[in-house]
């Protein structure tokens, strides 16, 4: 009888033991990988939802500004580089999503034909597509998170602006007060009262003295025209007299003709001897830059005997690039400065643009005209020329605000209780630490001036986690068990079958 209990109790305890195991397979034999794929251990652990963090929570996850494909459920810091993770709040209520197949039937339901073409439903039309592409423009920066990285915004303003543009070149000779000396006569050089190059001369400071017997000739000829019109003047006959006169001015005409100056004609007239050489005087005020005539030389007319230039007026031919040329014209005022001269402005003018582009450059010269009074600027000097230019009253934002890509330019808009919006803008002059706004903003938004990489950063952040979750939703089917009916039901009776 001892015997029949023990055999009894030692049945009962491994029918226990089964109980037991088999209760524990059927709750968590999900959880094995071997298990879970058996219909019987898997049914209703399938579709549970499982969000990254609780559904009452304001924080949805935990990233890093640098590597947006860290998210974790916690704070702490980036496992990449050891940043501090930014937390990145929900959108919205956590509300069952609804997907386009428990959607189907629906259009025939009584008051539901007026949903096509509504954002999110079947047939939706342009304006979904407008409040889509809006809504990926904007995003939100808490105005906490703002702080913490410095982020400083500044208001687009109408305000006058005023293009500089800085240039360089090369101070040169003005090419209209330069001047050739030559004789127009042949003979020989007697005296040279300018002998070196360089030395300053005033207008009408003698120069050589030349002797020519063709000259003397012709001084011969005209003291020979005076004394006949002396004598045949006052002859009764009008003929006589009128041909004295013509011999005498036709041999004035001819001294005239050959440089000599009225003052040395009267003085032949006043001595009534003839002048042995010719003294040639300085036909400017400036520096002999060529001299080519030595005592005792033969000169020819086509001999260049000096060359003078002036330089009370100097040019400076400098470049202006290609975006500039529009800006530039005639008359404009410039001041010009120079190294040896520092803390000295001298003003001037445009008095020429070329009218062909150097290819090499991709610039254009434009002239400069600057007085030299005091003979301060010196030929080949090294100069550099400012135009400030005008431009009037025009929309402006800082040049820090806006982000260059090479294809675009983009500015972030503070919408207000930190919602952003990335905007594309056309840009105009620059100037001054300022953009002219020609498209894209409006006077009184305000941009953002500083911290805009981090905040670039941060809407990147935000697009890729978009891009994921609208990946997700494409890939499951549903979210929520409701979205599954169909399913849930075949489960079911999958599971009472396997019951009975």
């Amino acid at each position: 009888m001892k015997q029949k209990r023990k055999m009894i109790s030692k049945a009962g305890l491994i029918l226990a033991v089964f109980v037991l195991i088999f209760l524990g397979l059927y709750k968590y034999g999900y959880k094995i990988p071997v298990l879970k794929e058996i219909p019987f251990f898997s049914m209703g652990h399938e579709h549970q939802y499982r969000p990254v963090f609780s559904e009452e929570g304001e924080i949805e996850y935990w990233t890093c500004t640098m590597h947006p494909s860290v998210r974790l459920k916690e704070p702490g810091t980036c496992p990449i580089c050891g940043m501090d993770l930014v937390p990145v709040k929900k959108r919205g209520s956590a509300q069952p999503k609804t997907t386009a197949k428990s959607m189907e039937g629906m259009e025939g339901m009584p008051g539901m034909g007026g949903m096509q073409g509504m954002p999110g439903m079947p047939g939706m039309g342009d304006m979904s597509k407008t409040k889509d592409a809006q809504s990926k423009s904007v995003f939100t920066v808490s105005p906490q998170r703002q702080q913490l990285i410095g982020v400083k915004t500044e208001p687009a303003k109408v305000r006058p602006m005023k293009k500089v543009i800085r240039t360089v070149g090369i101070v040169e000779l003005d090419e209209t007060k330069i001047k050739d000396v030559n004789t127009k006569i042949s003979g020989w050089i007697d005296k040279v009262f300018v002998d070196f190059k360089w030395e300053h001369v005033k207008k009408g400071e003698p120069l050589f003295s030349i002797y020519s017997p063709e000259l003397v000739s012709t001084q011969e000829e005209y003291l020979l025209a005076l004394r006949s019109k002396k004598i045949l003047g006052d002859s009764q006959f009008a003929e006589i007299a009128s041909g004295a006169n013509s011999l005498v001015e036709a041999s004035r005409r001819r001294l005239l003709l050959w440089d000599i100056s009225e003052d040395q004609i009267r003085e032949i007239e006043r001595t009534g001897k003839v002048s042995k050489s010719l003294t040639i005087h300085s036909p400017a005020t400036g520096f002999v830059t060529e001299k080519n005539v030595f005592e005792n030389m033969y000169v020819e007319p086509n001999t260049k005997a000096y060359t003078i230039a002036d330089h009370s007026v100097v040019w400076v031919d400098a470049d202006i690039y290609e975006n500039e040329i529009s800006l530039v014209k005639l008359g404009q005022e410039a001041k010009m400065t120079v190294a040896s001269l520092p803390g000295e402005e001298f003003p001037g003018k445009i008095i020429y643009i070329l009218p062909h582009l150097m290819p090499e450059t991709r610039t254009i010269k434009v002239r400069f005209e600057f007085p030299n009074p005091d003979l301060k600027l010196l030929p080949q000097m090294y100069a550099n020329v400012e135009l400030e230019i005008p431009l009037g009253e025009r929309l402006t934002v800082a040049e820090s605000a806006v982000l260059r890509t090479g294809k675009q330019d983009l500015v972030f808009v503070d919408k207000g209780e930190g919602n952003m919006e990335i905007r594309r803008i056309e840009l105009g002059q620059n100037t001054d630490g300022m953009y002219e706004g020609l498209r894209g903003l409006n006077e009184g938004e305000m941009v953002v001036s500083r911290a805009n990489f981090l905040i670039d950063a941060e809407s990147k952040i935000q697009a890729a986690i978009a891009t994921w979750e609208e990946d997700s939703s494409k890939n499951k089917e549903a979210t929520y068990e409701m979205d599954f009916p169909e399913e849930d039901e075949a489960l079911e009776k999958d599971k009472q079958k396997h019951i009975h």
